[in-house]
């Protein structure tokens, strides 16, 4: 008889086991992404369903730069935050999201492989581990007010911005997934006879 070993083990090192929790989660979503991800190519990261769509790639940077914007404006609570420096991507470009209608995907994009995605994926979880590991139940708690760039105020808690995060990277997860059937599909369909 066989066991499916369904278990969330929490990591050490941090000052608050709900804090290490929300880590876990991103975690598992990312193991569970990439084991999802495992056959992909460089050809199906670029694919988009048609003009103005996201491709997988767009994805995938943008859930890197996400994590970090989220870590600096929402954990470290910079008034603006800046994801050159951690992951060579500009917020407001470096996916390319929104793609304009009829729009094609970024060309700093074009050709990189799934190992250039994971090392972004890296350094953002990273950088968000380095800040999260000395938040405190406390942290989670204290409320603070940023101004978006839309200028609308925005009260916040850490709770919050952690739960934000998770639920931001498995709604995008699934995302993937639909584009992988999708490209599945298409590819399918370009290979049969014609009639």
């Amino acid at each position: 008889m066989s066991t499916n070993r369904d278990i969330l083990e929490l990591p050490s090192g941090y000052s608050s086991v709900e804090v290490s929790t929300f880590i876990a989660s991103l975690d598992d979503q990312t193991a569970l992404l990439r084991h999802d991800l495992t056959d992909i190519t460089t050809q199906e990261i670029e694919w988009q369903p048609a003009p103005g769509f996201n491709t997988i790639g767009m994805l995938l940077a943008h859930l890197a730069i996400v994590e970090v914007h989220w870590t600096q404006v929402g954990l470290r609570r910079e008034p603006t935050s800046d994801t050159m420096p951690v992951l060579g991507l500009d917020v407001m470009a470096g996916d390319g999201m929104p793609t304009p209608a009829g729009g094609a995907p970024p060309a700093h994009l074009a050709g990189k492989p799934m190992a250039y995605f994971d090392d972004l994926l890296d350094r953002a979880r990273e950088y968000a581990k380095q800040t999260a590991r000395t938040f405190t139940d406390a942290d989670l708690e204290r409320r603070h007010t940023r101004v978006r760039r839309d200028g609308i105020h925005q009260e916040l808690n850490g709770r919050w911005v952690l739960y934000h995060m998770l639920e931001h990277f498995s709604g995008h997860y699934g995302q993937i997934l639909l584009l992988r059937h999708q490209y599945r599909d298409a590819m399918s369909t370009a290979q049969q006879p014609a009639r």
